[in-house]
């Protein structure tokens, strides 16, 4: 039998597939994609992440295709803007979500894990003591769902995961926005740092990448005006004055993406039999970039329970450890995002962060570095 099934090769499946894998565990990864596959994402990594990816042993493949990012550019309403780098000499990277899942995929089958893309799972397989054993899934030969049997099963599956939706361990809360985004050439004036504009309720990010592309990404919780997400865009990049010239000869390079809504809450991080990685173990609108990380540091403690749980023999309460450790370590990351999130929601908020930007930049500093996980 398999020691541990992933559903999902995106970075928190593929991480938690590489580490198990050399750790010796019999570990398949099933994907409902094919790769290489485009995923709207703001393509930055801060430095937290980075660390990550050290830890995992796989920054070094994933360097020579990524631009280095030396801090962020915030600005407000009202003209007020605040530049930071990274402390003690930190960068972050930016590099497509197409080339930072296929590399990770690739270093998760090249220790040893196995990957089937195109297999769609269409639930969780629950034996008769209520502990998930498997997973379902669809095969192109069968008309049916087939079942994969696991000793343990892992849920990496993003936001509207088939796994934890159905098993009531993770929902859609009320506050919740949407992201619209494509890639552009020729936007004046990129340098080498990932900016977020921020005009009340919503906010426009911009990240460099390599070979001269930016991406454009607008997260807003307007619910109107969807049916045309070019216009979306194009109206979020006109709105403000300074980013207008910026975009005077750009060209946009690709289709303009959709994705939301960006909200999952999953109080607990898995049950009797099944992990939860990644999105599905709970997702917070990632304005400071640090989705990544989460999802990095994430896979991290999925492997390790999923190691800890297989060599002891108790793949039944894996779960309640994971979920201690998660909140230990992203508690207070997470009331910080959700501060953030509620200031950007309010106008007032708004003003008050755009005032205290002119009036105290080192502090806006200090939470650009908190931000970054570099603090």
């Amino acid at each position: 039998m398999i020691d541990v099934l992933i559903v999902g090769a995106g970075p928190a499946g593929s991480l938690a597939a590489l580490r198990l894998a050399r750790a010796g565990a019999s570990v398949l990864v099933l994907e409902r994609a094919r790769f290489p596959r485009h995923k709207l994402c703001g393509d930055t990594i801060n430095p937290g992440a980075v660390r990550e990816l050290e830890l995992a042993g796989v920054a070094g493949c994933i360097m020579p295709h990524a631009m280095a990012i030396a801090g962020m550019r915030v600005t407000g309403a009202g003209g007020a803007a605040v530049d930071a780098s990274y402390p003690d000499d930190l960068a972050g990277l930016s590099i497509s979500r197409e080339t930072l899942d296929s590399l990770l995929a690739d270093s998760a089958r090249a220790a040893g894990a196995r990957i089937e893309f195109g297999a769609r799972v269409t639930g969780p397989v629950v034996d008769a003591r209520g502990r998930v054993s498997g997973v379902s899934v669809m095969c192109a030969s069968k008309r049916e769902p087939v079942s994969v049997p696991a000793r343990l099963t892992i849920a990496a599956d993003g936001r509207r995961s088939a796994i934890g939706m159905q098993l009531g361990l993770a929902r859609h809360p009320q506050r919740r926005r949407w992201a619209v985004g494509a890639y552009f050439d020729g936007v004046d004036g990129m340098r080498a740092a990932g900016e977020m504009h921020i005009r009340g309720g919503a906010y426009l990010g911009i990240a460099p990448l390599p070979g001269g592309v930016t991406n454009v990404c607008f997260v807003t919780s307007r619910r109107t005006g969807w049916r045309d997400p070019d216009e979306q865009l194009r109206a979020a990049i006109e709105s403000s004055p300074e980013i207008r010239e910026r975009f005077a000869n750009a060209r946009r390079v690709s289709a303009v993406s959709v994705l939301g809504p960006l909200a999952v809450d999953a109080p607990v991080a898995g049950c009797p039999g099944l992990l939860l990685a990644g999105d599905a173990a709970g997702f917070i609108d990632p304005m400071t970039g640090d989705g990544m990380r989460f999802a990095f540091a994430g896979a991290r403690l999925a492997a390790d329970a999923a190691l800890s749980a297989l060599d002891g023999g108790d793949t039944v309460t894996a779960w309640q450890g994971l979920t201690r450790r998660r909140q230990q370590l992203f508690a207070a990351k997470w009331r910080f995002n959700r501060t953030l999130a509620a200031l950007v929601d309010h106008p007032a908020g708004v003003g008050l962060a755009s005032a205290g930007a002119r009036i105290a930049p080192a502090l806006v500093r200090r939470l650009i570095a908190i931000a970054g996980d570099a603090a």
